[in-house]
């Protein structure tokens, strides 16, 4: 029974690499734009902050602080309702919303929002450290302060407060709640500045790198399929090898083993039957005998040789190859091997000419039937190459058809001497005989 090795089927569309591929690449793209967007809008906000502190500043120094009077500390209507008119004329309007004057004790001394004047609520850290040093601080208001109840309406606002001065130089809280639509703008415009960078960019890649991903799994497919066919190439070599090397022994070594071991048992009944013993018949039927035994010992030889390379070190590419042509010589073929600068060759050069020589005398015993063969493996000093021949004149057979076929040991070997930077050329055709020729390098 021969081996197979199962093919893979196709595989499922998520896993092919150019599918997971592509699918990561917009998941990075997706986050990218994501962290892009966050990063845009937190730099938005701090844009957005130090101009509102600027505007602020340039609106309590030129507009607001020249307004001031001693009545709209008092709450006095007509100084209200003056200043109430410059507010909202120069103040109120574009992203600004909201207008408080606070005094130190925490009182709202003016606010566009009639229902907080004179309203008292407690100043936080920042807004005492504003009054008593100068300058400006801006955060994100929080609605859920008390001061905030009629500001809710306003949506997520911006808050900053500069320090303003009373004509008796009693210090104030100019504050300005600032819309949150500007802080939406501004990361909108960045993240539209950052977009064809970042996002367009990963794109353009995956745009560009898909096809050479396609191409280096269609070229790895292709190998693992190469990988599928020798494995299974060599596996149904192996199969046809034990085969024949099971028949060859049954068919010649144990045929042979079995009948000295029947003239044998003949020989010695006879000889227990006989009271006059003739040893000269039985010294010629005993080297007979021999005989067998010695050949069927040779056949034995040639079959370990073949099912385990000989150890090339100890023993030399030329004995090896002596041992592997007493097959030929066995069955009548006119054998004539030379060997010449073996001494010279690699390791490995040395093996694959072995190898190969073990395959193409195997071919012509096997379907050439021959009466002469020639093995010829050429090492010449200072050559980069090494050379081997196995002529034979076989039957011959034609070379395109065979190495389409079922040739398993020329194909593989062909392969192997590709991978060592040689080459194998076999020249047949039917009724003239065949010859291989291989090289390869000498070290």
């Amino acid at each position: 029974m021969g081996f197979s090795v199962p093919t893979r089927g196709a595989r499922p569309v998520w896993q092919r690499p150019v599918v997971q591929f592509v699918v990561v690449g917009l998941v990075v793209a997706v986050m990218l734009a994501w962290v892009t967007g966050v990063l845009g809008e937190r730099l938005a906000q701090e844009q957005a902050i130090e101009d509102a502190r600027s505007t602020t500043a340039l609106l309590a120094e030129t507009v607001i602080e020249p307004a001031l009077s001693s009545g709209l500390l008092d709450t006095a209507a007509g100084d209200l309702d003056r200043f109430d008119r410059l507010v909202r004329a120069r103040v109120l309007r574009g992203e600004v919303v909201r207008v408080k004057v606070w005094d130190a004790d925490g009182r709202i001394v003016y606010s566009d929002e009639p229902q907080l004047i004179d309203e008292v609520f407690p100043l936080g850290d920042e807004e005492q450290d504003v009054l008593a040093n100068g300058g400006s601080d801006a955060e994100v208001s929080d609605l859920s302060k008390s001061e905030n109840t009629l500001d809710q309406e306003l949506g997520r606002v911006l808050e900053v407060y500069s320090r303003v001065e009373a004509p008796s130089g009693e210090p104030l809280l100019f504050e300005l709640y600032l819309s949150d639509a500007n802080l939406e703008a501004r990361a909108d415009e960045l993240f539209r500045l950052f977009r064809p960078l970042t996002v367009g960019g990963l794109l353009l890649f995956l745009l560009l790198a898909t096809p050479l991903v396609w191409v280096l799994s269609r070229r790895a497919d292709a190998a693992a399929a190469d990988r599928e066919r020798l494995l299974l190439m060599a596996a149904e070599a192996s199969d046809a090898e034990r085969r024949r090397v099971a028949r060859d022994l049954h068919d010649g070594v144990v045929q042979d083993l079995a009948g000295t071991s029947f003239a044998l048992s003949g020989m010695a009944r006879e000889a227990a039957a006989t009271s006059t013993l003739d040893r000269a018949a039985l010294g010629v039927d005993l080297d007979r005998l021999a005989d067998a035994v010695r050949r069927s010992l040779l056949s034995l030889r040639s079959l370990l040789v073949e099912i385990y390379p000989p150890n090339l070190d100890g023993a030399g590419l030329g004995a090896a190859l002596q041992d592997l042509v007493a097959t030929a010589q066995e069955t009548g073929v006119d054998v004539r091997l030379d060997v010449s600068g073996s001494d010279a060759l690699a390791d490995e050069s040395a093996a694959l000419i072995w190898r190969t020589a073990q395959e193409c005398v195997r071919n012509a015993l096997r379907h050439g039937s021959p009466e002469h063969l020639v093995v010829t493996v050429r090492v010449s000093g200072g050559s980069p190459m090494a050379s081997l021949t196995v002529a034979d004149d076989g039957e011959g057979f034609d070379t395109d058809a065979e190495l389409r076929a079922d040739s398993f040991g020329l194909r593989g070997l062909r392969d192997l001497a590709s991978e060592a930077g040689g080459t194998l050329v076999v020249d047949s055709l039917p009724g003239t005989g065949t010859t291989v020729r291989l090289e390869v390098p000498a070290s």
